[in-house]
């Protein structure tokens, strides 16, 4: 099988482009270059194809386990004690002593403690995220061995065939087979804005996006041979300097500055004016530099992420940026789908309450077509509320035979079967959005008005409208337009809320998160579900957000109408961009969901992309965290969650600016006033070991804020330094009793250190 392969294909670069030519040639010939046909690859022949060409992924750059290990020595805290390090074996080096090898050991120790605890952390955390990107791993349908599997897009060969449907990412480069046309969004690859229409024999690039259609495809360039994989480049989102890290650094320059004010002091002081012995000074500057420097903050604000981490995702929320929990904490405004999250995403049909408007039809007639015009498998919502009406699901393909099937897709709303019946003669049946299904029917201006009266009757009810309609096809070909449609009836559609969403938004408004609807349904269901969940009915169409009506809200600008609404309806994608854009201008940490396609630019544009469960491929690539649990209960407790890992956060950077203004105020004026000779080696000891206890904040008991929370670094600042003021100022308080009273002595009897016999 092997030689056979490597004979039409030589090798994955003469295959590639240059040898020969797959974009280009017919179907029937690329078929017999790849030694494929329609009916796919075994197993067996794609594994010998998979060690010629490689997994169909990116190349991952090999991580160097030392260097990285070493690289947790290298910022500006760390540079901090390796020069004291420096300065303990060479400029202590004098005053007819030798370099203070104690010291010098003791202070690489630390780095070392720190750093390994720093890599023991972050390789678990990556090794936790290589499992997560497993389980997200890109999925796609491929024919093998005659039968259609779900698997992995990373084993997929030159020659496989792939079904491609609405909210798939295209998995590979491809030639598509016979079928309709399909809509793909390739952006991402050539900067073309509006999608793109793809018919039999065109090629679809890995990594666009289907937009509308379904169909097959034979596979002929994966990995780092596809149009995709050459033009990738590989970015560690791990090196972007995000809010986080800015946070770090502004925490590590203050601890610095403090550092060296305390330092000059000492400098100007110790040698001009008391003439200090020059390793005495050289000890004093040592100890402001050893027990002053946080060493261990990047670690312990690491190890508590990465357990904050672990906690969510046992609670049915994977984060995929470690920081977008930090973000959480302080998000105020949480932009929520309605389908599927405020709701049960469940729909039901109210039998009682169809419309019939032909008069040779009655309901179960009107059920029937609807049903013949939904799928049996691969159902959504609305195919499963219809087939699931009838007393047996089969009923909608007994005693007809299917000729052609047109899936929905956003442009006709509405899905269509093709089908011929016992007596062969050919029909079409079809359900939809009322609006498309009335604009097929000749009788469309005599019931229009009727027509609208029920859907708004329904809409106010909070039920959602789905027209059926029917024709016969004389002609009897799949193509052929067919004659007149007759508009058979209205089915009421109702998606009732999750029994926990009304709580849920009662305790996140508590929490000081602002829920808003945004929804593409009518503004009238938007307000009827707003209603029954007690968020509010302050909700507009999406119109008054970019083609502005003239109506009352005119006079409100478009900022301030996004910032007081509750909710908004008939949303498209580029609306939930512009909300949240806006949402971020005024200020507010925004989190929004999502979990379509569509959804994308959205999510990787708010401050907290959330892709909820059961969310296409391109909707979890684009957020910071994904739900493995339905429903807006579980952003709740993950924000509860993220509040209270943000407190001990912040518990420790007020920790750590107070230990550092109280080693660097109560060591200088020890020094200074009294001439105070501390042992470096001493303060190493105490950094150490206070390392070691302080780790244990990461699993600290808190209680969250009530209120969104931020790092509010002045006030950090503000606490640190009253708190280590006053530790210093004890501190210097108990050395003047113990050096200068016989307080000890005469209160408590006991003897100085110092006392001799």
């Amino acid at each position: 099988m092997a030689e056979d392969l490597e004979k039409p294909l030589l090798d994955p670069e003469n295959f590639n482009r240059e040898g020969i030519d797959l974009e280009r040639l017919p179907l029937e010939e690329v078929f017999e270059q790849l030694r494929t046909s329609r009916a796919g690859l075994s197993d067996e022949d794609a594994e010998v194809r998979l060690k010629i060409f490689g997994p169909n992924k990116l190349e991952e750059k090999p991580e160097n386990k030392f260097l990285k290990f070493l690289s947790f020595m290298w910022n500006p805290l760390s540079w901090v004690m390796e020069a004291a390090a420096v300065m303990a074996i060479v400029l202590a080096n004098g005053g007819g002593q030798g370099p203070d090898w104690q010291d010098f050991v003791g202070i690489v120790c630390l780095l070392f403690i720190n750093s390994t605890i720093s890599f023991i952390e972050e390789n678990n955390a990556g090794n936790a995220a290589a499992a997560l990107m497993a389980r997200l791993a890109p999925k796609t349908k491929v024919l093998r061995d005659g039968q259609w599997q779900e698997r992995d897009a990373a084993i997929l060969v030159p020659g496989d065939i792939i079904s491609i449907k609405l909210g798939d990412i295209i998995p590979a480069d491809a030639r598509l087979l016979e079928g309709d046309p399909l809509k793909i969004d390739q952006s991402a690859l050539t900067g073309e804005s509006l999608p793109v229409t793809k018919r039999t024999g065109d090629e679809v690039f890995s990594g666009s996006t289907c937009k509308h259609g379904e169909i097959e495809a034979v596979v002929i360039a994966t990995g780092v041979h596809s149009f995709f994989g050459k033009a990738a480049h590989l970015v560690d989102s791990t090196e972007v300097v995000g809010h986080f890290q800015k946070v770090l650094t502004a925490i590590g320059n203050f601890c610095i500055c403090s550092i060296a004010v305390g330092l000059i002091l000492e400098i100007i002081v110790m040698f001009p004016i008391q003439q200090r012995s020059y390793r005495s000074g050289i000890n004093n500057l040592l100890v402001l530099l050893i027990g002053g420097i946080p060493i261990a903050m990047p670690t312990v604000l690491s190890v508590t992420l990465a357990i904050g981490s672990h906690r969510l995702s046992q609670q049915g929320a994977i984060t995929k940026r470690m920081t977008a929990i930090e973000e959480m904490a302080g998000m105020d405004v949480l932009c929520s789908d309605k389908t599927g999250t405020l709701t049960l995403n469940r729909l039901t049909v109210d039998r009682n309450l169809i419309e019939v408007f032909n008069k040779d039809m009655d309901r179960d007639t009107v059920v029937l077509l609807a049903a013949r015009a939904s799928r049996l498998e691969n159902q959504d919502a609305i195919d499963a509320a219809i087939v699931n009406m009838l007393a047996d699901p089969k009923e909608a393909r007994a005693n007809i035979t299917e000729v052609h099937f047109l899936p929905f897709n956003p442009v006709d709303k509405r899905t269509a079967l093709t089908y011929i019946d016992s007596d062969g003669n050919w029909y079409r049946a079809s359900k939809g959005a009322p609006e498309q299904i009335l604009n097929l029917c000749q009788e469309k201006q005599e019931i229009a008005g009727k027509v609208h009266a029920i859907i708004d009757k329904f809409a106010e009810r909070g039920l959602r409208s789905l027209g059926v309609a029917f024709q016969e096809v004389p002609e009897k070909s799949k193509g052929s337009p067919g004659g007149p449609w007759m508009f058979c009836g209205l089915l009421p559609l109702f998606d009732p809320p999750r029994h926990d969403s009304a709580e849920t938004i009662r305790r996140a408004l508590n929490l000081g998160v602002c829920v808003k609807m945004i929804t593409g349904d009518q503004l009238a269901i938007a307000k009827e579900t707003g209603r029954r969940l007690g968020m509010g009915t302050n909700m507009y169409p999406s119109s008054s957000l970019l083609g502005r009506d003239k109506d009352e809200n005119e006079a409100l600008p478009v900022d301030e109408l996004i910032e007081k609404a509750d909710g908004f309806a008939g949303v498209f994608p580029e609306h939930k961009y512009e909300i949240v854009k806006i949402l971020q201008e005024k200020k507010h940490v925004c989190g929004m969901t999502g979990d379509g396609v569509n959804d994308a630019p959205a999510l990787k544009k708010a401050d907290i992309g959330i892709a909820v469960a059961d969310s296409t491929d391109a909707a979890r690539n684009a957020a910071d965290i994904v739900l493995t649990e339905p429903g807006l209960s579980v952003i709740i407790s993950a924000v509860l969650t993220s509040r209270a890992i943000f407190q001990r956060m912040k518990n420790y950077t007020i920790y750590a600016v107070s230990i550092t203004i109280r080693i660097v105020l109560g060591f200088t004026l020890l020094a200074l006033i009294w001439e105070y000779d501390f042992p470096p080696f001493m303060v190493l000891i105490v950094a150490i070991l206070n390392d070691g206890t302080i780790m244990t904040i990461s699993k600290d008991r808190v209680k969250p804020s009530p209120r969104p929370d931020s790092w509010k670094l002045n006030e950090i600042f503000a606490t640190g330094i009253v708190i280590g003021t006053y530790l210093a100022l004890v501190t210097v308080l108990f050395y003047w009793v113990a050096e200068d009273t016989t307080f000890f002595e005469t209160y408590f009897h006991v003897r100085s250190l110092s006392w001799k016999y």
